[in-house]
């Protein structure tokens, strides 16, 4: 490898410098941001999601636009409109909050079923249709949202089809002890200063050295044993007896992408089976749905991956000369 990858670790270091304690998180998000998907980080209120994803923003030093979704946020909002201007008698596009490089969406499930849709088409093609026009978002394109657990007060479900438009869901989680106390340190320190927590965070990437990055970590090597692996996972979660709809085909791609992904940040030129396990939980939790007999039966999303993860061997793939 070419240590490009270091510039990667970099980000992770100065996002570390706002939120405490979640490297592992901060690792997942990065590595998919490299294998070019978008995020939804899920969690209850106040553990750091809206702080995690700004200083996210600002260490790859892209065109940031953020929306705080709330019941009365338009579909025009987020993709633009057209308006008439007399004096040229012309209709005029005026961009809307998705022609950027990286769209904050916050709390993207306290919005309307019909503005959510609103994001189907520029999550897949990175493009919006406006008024029959069609027109490219900037390169690259980068959703990363966060969202409160389904039955929060004001929340609605998103869509099977967002959410498979996500590479990975992950969970902040709360902080230990220890971690809190530093928490409560720095937030003391910031509100003596006047600066935000972010405020602290530098520029390490730009427009340009991330797509770099992105198509040296799509150069990553995949033995076919390892496309028939993760092949055998996704038809594992469609043919287990608590799932009512498995992984997609989409999400194939995306398992198979943020693999490379981490093989790339572990400064390899090939993936291995456990590349594909680590990130197998994170590409398939949202996207799975359980039946009525799993919920009925308690049966918890965690386990249910971790069993169908165990039900399929990882193939013995040596390094290739």
């Amino acid at each position: 490898m070419s240590g490009e990858e270091q510039w990667a670790w970099q980000v992770i270091d100065e996002v570390e410098k706002a939120v405490v304690g979640k490297r592992e998180i901060l690792t997942k998000i990065m590595t998919a941001i490299l294998a070019g998907g978008h995020i939804l980080i899920e969690d209850i209120p106040g553990t750091g999601k809206t702080t995690m994803a700004l200083a996210f923003s600002r260490a790859m030093g892209l065109e940031v636009k953020r929306v705080q979704f709330t019941p009365d946020v338009l579909p025009s909002d987020l993709t633009g409109f057209t308006i008439f201007q007399r004096e040229t008698g012309q209709f005029v596009y005026q961009p809307g909050a998705v022609m950027c490089n990286l769209l904050l969406a916050d709390e993207i499930n306290r919005t309307s079923p019909k503005t959510q849709s609103a994001l189907l088409e520029v999550m897949e093609e990175h493009q919006v249709t406006v008024d029959g026009v069609t027109r490219k978002t900037g390169d690259p394109f980068i959703v990363l949202a966060t969202e409160n657990p389904v039955g929060s007060a004001g929340t609605q479900l998103l869509p099977e089809s967002q959410l498979d438009r996500f590479m990975i869901c992950v969970s902040m989680g709360y902080p230990t002890l220890e971690e809190e106390v530093r928490i409560l340190r720095r937030s003391q320190g910031s509100m003596q200063s006047g600066e935000r927590i972010t405020d602290s965070v530098q520029p390490i990437l730009d427009a340009p050295l991330l797509l770099r990055l992105r198509k040296s970590a799509g150069e990553v090597y995949v033995h076919e044993l390892i496309y028939h692996y993760i092949a055998e996972l996704a038809q594992a979660t469609r043919q287990n007896e608590w799932v009512e709809l498995g992984l997609s085909p989409r999400g194939t791609v995306a398992l198979t992408a943020m693999a490379k992904a981490r093989a790339y940040l572990k400064g390899r030129a090939f993936v291995i089976p456990s590349d594909v396990a680590d990130v197998f939980p994170d590409v398939a939790s949202h996207r799975l749905i359980l039946n009525m007999k799993a919920k009925v039966g308690r049966v918890r999303m965690d386990e249910l991956i971790r069993q169908v993860a165990e039900s399929v061997p990882q193939p013995s793939v040596k390094k290739r000369r």
